[in-house]
């Protein structure tokens, strides 16, 4: 396996893993700055590959901030690894999630984050942002780089097979067949108008956590995506 590192925005790296058992690429993304952030750490496994990559961008000791989706291996089970070799960074996630899951996890005490929280890392605005059960997981939580308008969007939009860095085409058609393959949304009331409320940010990229960077259309390409999982949650209603 290798890592390749992409700028998918300014300021803004991806840092890739094809694993091929899973046939699942595996991203991290970091945010440049002040106070860099890091968006997802990957499985312990990974964690050699990964962090020698953010290596060659900023030295480990300048981490200030990692964050995730939700706590899921491939999103935090790194976690305490990275602290250990970012003496200065931590942890920031959910505040419900802290409470339930992290504060224990978490080798250092994390940072409660309340919904819409704000963490600035220099000339980067990084909001917090609650979207419980969206993709999946009670605590499931993504970011909004504001400047850039880079939406951090976690499993939205998952897609299996090796991907390029980043990519302008449909990617909605992909997400739907691995959703029909692995069955990991929550199909609930909110699911919906939680996936249109991120189109209104009108990001100008998405940071998928397994695919490319989406450079299209993304609040159209969210807009879909939130009539198809309306569509099949009501599919589920009338059985």
């Amino acid at each position: 396996m290798e890592t390749t590192t992409t700028e998918v925005a300014p300021d803004i790296y991806r840092f890739s893993t094809y694993v091929e058992d899973a046939n699942l690429v595996m991203n991290q993304y970091l945010v440049t700055g002040e106070e860099p952030l890091l968006f997802h750490m990957g499985q312990r496994a990974l964690f050699p590959l990964t962090s020698q990559a953010v290596a060659r961008v900023i030295p480990l000791d300048r981490l200030r901030w990692i964050t995730f989706g939700h706590v899921e291996a491939d999103e935090c089970g790194s976690m305490n690894s990275w602290l250990a070799a970012a003496p200065n960074a931590e942890v920031a996630h959910g505040a419900m999630s802290c409470f339930v899951q992290v504060n224990d996890l978490a080798d250092r005490p994390p940072r409660a984050l309340q919904d819409g929280e704000l963490i600035e890392v220099g000339d980067r605005r990084v909001r917090h942002l609650d979207t419980p059960h969206v993709p999946h997981g009670w605590d499931a939580g993504l970011v909004f780089e504001e400047t850039t308008s880079t939406l951090l969007c976690g499993d939205l939009f998952t897609a299996f097979g090796h991907h390029p860095a980043s990519t302008d085409t449909e990617i909605l058609g992909p997400a739907l067949a691995a959703e029909d393959l692995g069955r990991a949304t929550a199909l609930t009331p909110a699911l919906a108008p939680t996936i249109r409320a991120l189109a209104d940010l009108e990001p100008r990229t998405l940071g998928l956590m397994h695919g490319p960077a989406f450079t299209g259309d993304c609040a159209g390409a969210l807009r879909e995506l939130a009539a198809a999982y309306q569509e099949r949650f009501e599919a589920e209603l009338a059985k």
